[in-house]
């Protein structure tokens, strides 16, 4: 369920930044008939919190030595990062990392490229040793 939930949230995350005029919840209203509710509302709670502590994310991510700056990242891995970061640092009840890095990984190898999975793995390694 929460990866489900993950997937959801990264495809919205990553329709945001195209079209920050619409309203995230029209696009979370796409998933309604697929997915039940405890699954949209975790998605929810992600895309929410990922919005409202973007700038403590990007800020974490930045400072992680990567030597990326955000705007060369690819948006997928952007955001994918941001939901590990999320979901570690900043969420009420945070997950071990290990199982955010875990997750953050596979994510990355269903939306991203072949290498983002060791670059997401790399950044949220140093992200969450902090």
């Amino acid at each position: 369920m929460r990866r489900q939930s993950r997937e959801i949230a990264l495809q919205i995350l990553f329709q945001i930044e195209f079209a920050a005029q619409i309203e995230y919840s029209e696009f979370l209203e796409v998933f309604e008939q697929s997915y039940d509710q405890e699954t949209l509302d975790f998605a929810d709670l992600l895309i929410t919190g990922v919005k409202e502590n973007k700038e403590k994310i990007d800020s974490l991510i930045t400072s992680s030595g990567s030597h990326w700056s955000l705007s060369r990242m690819a948006i997928v891995d952007r955001n994918i990062l941001r939901i590990a970061i999320f979901e570690t640092k900043i969420l009420p009840d945070p997950i071990k990392p290990s199982i955010a890095i875990n997750e953050a990984i596979e994510l990355a190898k269903k939306f991203s490229t072949t290498e983002s999975a060791g670059f997401v793995n790399g950044v949220l390694d140093q992200v969450t040793q902090t």
